[in-house]
């Protein structure tokens, strides 16, 4: 098979940590662009789309969102399929006609994530699994037609729509991105204190089972770019 080309649509301000991440777990040919900068696709000649996180909320008025969410919009339309991974999980939901909100109360830290049903994206995971987490927003509504692949307490962490896949929680996260991301977040000293306790080699090890999500992403881009009779039986 192919190996597939992707565009990566890092909305990361500051990128580094992003990069490198996305970079190791995709087995594919990545072609990156820093969409903060309004730096975007000038074609559509991928076999996938992957939208990154972000510290941006999808309803600020800024023009790299605006730009970012009519360049995705218009990918959808024509077919490509599409990761998303956090603030990329909640603009893929706005793009799509759901609802994204700010939350009450800031998700952070290694999290339990419960599977609903089954998805093709989350083969291979158990139906209770390890994820770090660190987002307040959420996707309060989902869009029509989708369904919700994954859940916790504090609401929706993935869903499908068509050739659309979104995540809430970061399978993409080192150790290192982890602590980074822990301090700089405005939390008070105590609760970033705990969150940096529980960045333990035991609490890394049990979320890497959720980095599968990424090689099955990848074989779905493949096979959709070779064509239906690449597809396995049952492909949802």
């Amino acid at each position: 098979m192919t190996r597939p080309r992707i565009a990566l649509l890092n909305a990361a301000h500051d990128g580094d940590h992003t990069r490198r991440n996305f970079r190791r777990e995709l087995d594919a040919d990545l072609v990156e662009y820093r969409t903060t900068e309004r730096d975007l696709p000038e074609t559509f000649a991928f076999d996938g789309c992957l939208v990154t996180g972000s510290r941006a909320s999808v309803y600020w008025d800024e023009p790299w969102i605006a730009d970012l969410q009519a360049w995705v919009g218009e990918a959808v339309d024509r077919g490509l399929p599409f990761l998303g991974v956090c603030y990329g999980h909640q603009l893929l939901a706005d793009v799509l006609g759901g609802t994204v909100e700010p939350m009450d109360e800031y998700e952070i830290g290694y999290r339990t994530v419960e599977r609903e049903g089954s998805s093709r994206l989350l083969e291979g995971l158990d139906p209770e699994f390890t994820a770090f987490t660190t987002h307040s927003d959420h996707v309060a509504e989902l869009p029509p037609g989708a369904e919700t692949l994954a859940t916790n307490d504090y609401g929706i962490h993935g869903f499908r729509q068509g050739d659309v896949w979104a995540v809430q929680f970061h399978p993409e996260y080192d150790v290192e991105t982890a602590e980074t991301i822990a301090r700089e977040k405005d939390l008070a000293a105590e609760r970033t204190e705990r969150v940096l306790a529980g960045i333990t080699p035991e609490n890394y090890a049990a979320a890497c089972e959720a980095k599968q999500l990424f090689d099955n992403f990848v074989d779905i881009v493949a096979e959709r770019s070779a064509g239906p009779d690449a597809r396995p039986a049952g492909d949802d």
